[in-house]
């Protein structure tokens, strides 16, 4: 495992989700805002939600951070992976235990969303919140995140056959999960392959949108966030889109709180 001691335990759920994020910053400046998600169509099916009654945590504030000179290169041409700047990422990734290539990938998404969606207010915070609790940051289970951003063994989530989980059947064919009969979650974000056909972004600018590259799914989830979410610097909007994402407190909450911990030191 790439972080053996994550800031909260990955929690336990039958399917996976993807990310959200907190903080809005300039690709050529800084900046601070607070952030979230609302998704009109599940990334992944969801396991029964807590009582309506629970309380979410409200969403978390972070602050901003060094991002690298862009020159004169087109900020959308660069690998979002080369956004943030390498000094912040060696601090904060040694701070939080978020392994160093996810770290790039989370801030880089927030840092090229800023650019193309100024008033959304996505940061890297929730999405490495999220990336925490979903597939502890492309390591859950044994797996590696390599250099190159891809994630093996790939994390393929359980069959979503309504045993434990909503009942979500195959959409693809299994030419993304591998499954011909039910959907799955996949890659280190877990899209499931209906929504990753909507969404799919080329984060690591190689030609080729891969669900299980940790750049191409961050983006992907960045700019789903803020496509649907709208302003996520308002908190409930931060709590509805959390809750869109995966329709449980316990979810909204332990996502609130692994990306408040990780903004503390940011």
């Amino acid at each position: 495992m790439t972080d053996p001691t994550p800031l909260l335990p990955p929690s336990p759920r039958t399917s996976r989700a993807w990310p959200v994020v907190t903080v809005i910053l300039a690709v050529l400046g800084t900046g601070a805002l607070v952030g979230g998600l609302a998704v009109p169509t599940l990334v992944a099916a969801r396991t029964t939600p807590s009582p309506a009654s629970a309380t979410a945590t409200p969403a978390p504030v972070e602050t901003p951070f060094p991002v690298a000179a862009a020159g004169g290169t087109d900020p959308r041409e660069v690998p979002i992976a080369e956004l943030p700047d390498s000094s912040w990422i060696d601090r904060v990734s040694a701070s939080t235990g978020i392994p160093s290539r996810a770290l790039a990938a989370y801030a880089g998404a927030a840092l090229a969303v800023s650019r193309s969606d100024p008033g959304c207010g996505l940061g890297w915070n929730t999405l490495a919140g999220i990336g925490l609790i979903e597939t502890e940051h492309g390591t859950m289970n044994g797996a590696t995140l390599r250099r190159d951003g891809t994630v093996s063994p790939a994390i393929v989530g359980v069959a979503l056959d309504g045993r434990g989980t909503e009942v979500v059947r195959d959409t693809d064919g299994g030419a993304v999960d591998g499954d011909t009969t039910w959907d799955r979650a996949v890659g280190p974000m877990q899209f499931i392959p209906s929504t990753w056909a909507q969404v799919g972004r080329d984060g690591n600018r190689d030609g080729v949108v891969d669900v299980h590259q940790i750049d191409d799914a961050a983006l992907a989830a960045a700019e789903h966030l803020c496509e649907v979410g709208g302003d996520l610097t308002v908190p409930d909007n931060w709590i509805a889109a959390v809750h869109a994402y995966n329709p449980s407190v316990d979810y909204n909450n332990r996502v609130a709180a692994a990306a408040t911990q990780y903004a503390a030191v940011g």
